[in-house]
């Protein structure tokens, strides 16, 4: 029954901020056009790789729907450091994670990962525009995204970042309600399995692990070292990874460790690393890697640093970001989130119809 209750609460808690994140997601995916990111992301400098960090940053993309995207945009003429740059940035934070993370992590963590995100895409850009001449060539306009192997290729979502479809304008509530779509439907349906995952390890870790099992290696570098080991293999966006982060910081890991592993996870999984190497070459995804992984530790002793100094109690904003709404709102909007559970279930469920057609037709046509 604790579990039960625990894992009710950490819903309630982060229903309210998902949803509105997944609102303002949808409206940049309806008035931000990719083909003017393309134009600003064209050239090897450093103002390049910024922009597409902060550019990135905010766009409410997944490990998994970031490939194509990033592919597109390498097509159509983004160059090498800029994707980098836009590839790292875009899955570790954005305008859904941020709310999230201020309700289930606190301020301070809320306001330190976006920020180390966006230094880790701009690290590993400038690394690649130091490291990986590119000559000056044509690029391919004729390739499709969905070479990229990216598991949102075939979603509307995803197909819709292709620069090189005729341009299409419909009017301002049209487009509002194609982006909610696709922030409720497609972003949603990409990080609901992981989400789920995250919303009950942290319940079973708030009601079964004991503070003191993990703290006594909880804070050292050995800490940041296994999250990153934990973190670079697996599939998990930035919004999914973040209950999973408020169970690792209730049992006792220190919260440079815990942002060790909201860099890692989302920037780095074999489908992302394999399309750099194809896409960038192995320079390019040495750079990748390289970036990430030290701008982690780096941002992960700061953190600890600057939570040790400041003395910055983690448990005690835990608890104060919780509640901060009205009751009412945090039901209504728990319930909201179940709809979209069960609509998210019911479109993996195999479709029973299509045989039960076949055996009509089949019938009817003796």
């Amino acid at each position: 029954m604790l579990l039960i209750e625990n894992f009710y609460l950490l819903f309630l808690d982060a229903a309210p901020w998902l949803l509105g994140g997944l609102v303002v997601a949808g409206l940049i995916h309806s008035f931000v056009s990719t083909d003017t990111l393309a134009r600003h992301l064209g050239s090897d400098s450093v103002s390049a790789t910024v922009k597409a960090a902060l550019f990135g940053a905010p766009l409410p993309l997944c490990s998994c729907s970031v490939i194509p995207a990033a592919i597109s945009l390498r097509r159509s003429g983004a160059s090498k450091s800029a994707t980098v740059s836009f590839l790292i940035a875009t899955p570790e934070t954005g305008v859904d994670s941020v709310p999230v993370s201020y309700a289930l992590l606190g301020p301070f963590m809320a306001i330190i990962r976006p920020i180390a995100a966006i230094l880790s895409a701009i690290t590993a850009g400038l690394m690649t525009l130091i490291f990986c001449d590119e000559p000056d060539q044509k690029r391919s306009e004729n390739k499709s995204t969905e070479a990229a192997g990216g598991c949102c290729s075939k979603k509307s979502g995803c197909s819709s970042v292709k620069s090189s479809e005729p341009e299409q304008k419909p009017n301002v509530l049209n487009r509002f309600i194609q982006g909610q779509h696709y922030a409720f439907v497609d972003i949603f349906n990409d990080m609901a399995g992981w989400l789920m995952v995250g919303l009950i390890l942290a319940a079973m870790t708030l009601t079964w692990v004991p503070e003191q099992f993990l703290t006594q290696w909880g804070s050292g570098f050995t800490a940041m070292v296994v999250m990153a080991l934990v973190g670079i293999p697996m599939y998990i966006c930035a919004t999914a990874s973040t209950p999973v982060a408020a169970g690792l910081l209730l049992s006792g890991i220190s919260p440079g460790a815990v942002l060790v592993f909201m860099l890692a996870g989302p920037a780095t999984n074999m489908a992302t690393l394999g399309i750099v190497k194809r896409e960038l070459g192995g320079k390019a995804l040495a750079c990748y890697l390289g970036g990430v992984v030290s701008i982690a530790f780096i941002s992960g002793l700061t953190t600890n640093a600057l939570v040790h100094y400041f003395k910055i109690d983690i448990n005690a904003q835990l608890a104060a970001s919780e509640h901060l709404l009205p009751e009412w709102l945090m039901v209504i909007s728990a319930l909201a989130l179940v709809a979209l559970m069960i609509n998210y279930v019911r479109s993996k469920l195999p479709k029973q119809t299509d045989g039960a057609d076949l055996g009509l037709n089949s019938s009817s046509a003796k």
